[in-house]
C-alpha cells in the first residue's frame, strides 16, 4: 500500500512539476511574443452601426474596423452608416471621410402580375426558392421574377416591400447594398449597381422577338435599337439583351429608351416601378372614393 501511494505522490508531484514548466514557458512566449492591438480598433467598431451586413466588403465590422484604423479602407466605405456616423468616425482617426458612390439593388425583370404570362398557378410550398424547381412557379417566363419574396424576407434593412404587381420594390434610401437579396434569389436576378447609373436594362430573357413578348409584355425583344440610339459604345447586345459598359466612358443618357418598343430599358431617377407603385395608388384612391 505504501508503495501504491509512493507511487501515486511521485508520479502527481513529476506531472505538477511538468505542467509548471511548460506553463511557465508559456508565461514567457506571451510576454515577449503579444501582439498588442491598437486601441482605436475598439473605439471605431463602437461607432459603426454593427450590422455586420458585408456591404464594406469586409466580413463584419470588426474586419472594417481594423481595415480603417491600418488605412486601408475610408469611413465612406460603410453604407450603413449615416452621414453623421462617417463624419464622427472620419475625426476620430483624424483621416478623411472620403466618397463612395451610393448602391442600390436593381432587378433584372419588371415583369409583374399585370405583364407576365402565367401559365398556371402556383400552390406549393411558399419561397422563390422552392417555387423555381417546379416549372418556375408557374411563369410562363422561366427566366422572370417569382414574386415570392425571397428577397424581402432576406432583406434585414427593410428595403424591399412586394407591390401590387407582385414585384420586389426596393427603397433606395433604406437599401444599403449588402447583397442579401442577391444570395437569396434563386433566379440571380438582384445585382448591385451605383444609383448614378440611371439607364437599365429590367429583363433577363435571352430569348428575342415574339418568343419573348408572347411572354411578357415588357420583355426585351433584342431589337438593338437602343444600341443603336445610344452613345457609340455604351451598349451592345449580348445573348439577344442590351449590354451597358459602363468603363467605356460614353455619356449616358436616356435617348437608348425612347424607341424601346417593350420599355425593357428604362431610365431610372430613383427606384425601380415608380409608375406601377403610382398606378395602384390612384387605383386604391378611385376605390376609396366610390366606397
Amino acid at each position: 500500500m505504501s508503495e501504491l501511494l509512493s507511487s501515486f505522490v511521485s508520479s502527481a508531484g513529476i506531472m505538477t512539476g511538468i505542467g509548471l514548466f511548460f506553463g511557465i514557458i508559456l508565461a514567457v512566449a506571451y510576454r515577449f511574443l503579444k501582439v498588442e492591438e491598437d486601441p482605436r480598433i475598439a473605439t471605431t467598431d463602437e461607432l459603426l452601426p454593427g450590422t455586420n451586413c458585408g456591404a464594406c466588403g469586409e466580413p463584419g465590422c470588426l474586419p472594417f474596423a481594423e481595415a480603417l484604423v491600418a488605412g486601408k479602407a475610408q469611413p465612406s466605405g460603410c453604407t450603413v452608416a449615416d452621414e453623421a456616423t462617417i463624419d464622427a468616425i472620419a475625426d476620430f482617426l483624424d483621416v478623411d471621410a472620403g466618397q463612395a458612390d451610393k448602391q442600390v439593388a436593381r432587378l433584372r425583370c419588371a415583369g409583374g402580375k399585370a405583364q407576365a404570362f402565367q401559365i398556371a398557378e402556383y400552390a406549393g410550398f411558399e419561397g422563390c426558392r422552392a417555387a423555381a424547381t417546379v416549372s418556375s412557379g408557374g411563369k410562363g417566363c422561366s427566366w422572370g421574377c417569382l414574386g415570392l419574396a425571397d428577397c424581402k424576407v432576406a432583406c434585414d434593412f427593410d428595403a424591399i416591400h412586394m407591390n401590387a404587381n407582385g414585384l420586389p420594390q426596393v427603397d433606395v434610401e433604406k437599401c444599403t447594398a449588402c447583397g442579401d437579396c442577391v444570395e437569396a434569389c434563386p433566379k440571380d436576378l438582384f445585382e448591385l449597381l451605383p444609383l448614378t447609373q440611371k439607364l437599365y436594362v429590367q429583363c433577363n430573357n435571352p430569348l428575342e422577338g415574339e418568343a419573348v413578348t408572347v411572354l411578357c409584355s415588357v420583355g426585351c425583344d433584342a431589337c438593338g435599337k437602343c444600341a443603336a440610339d445610344a452613345a457609340p459604345g455604351l451598349i451592345t447586345m449580348s445573348d439577344n439583351l442590351p449590354l451597358i459598359d459602363l468603363k467605356s466612358g460614353a455619356p449616358m443618357t436616356d435617348l437608348a429608351t425612347r424607341r424601346c418598343p417593350t420599355a425593357a430599358i428604362q431610365w431610372l431617377e430613383d427606384g425601380q416601378f415608380i409608375e406601377q407603385q403610382s398606378a395602384q395608388a390612384e387605383s386604391e384612391k378611385r376605390y376609396a372614393r366610390l366606397h
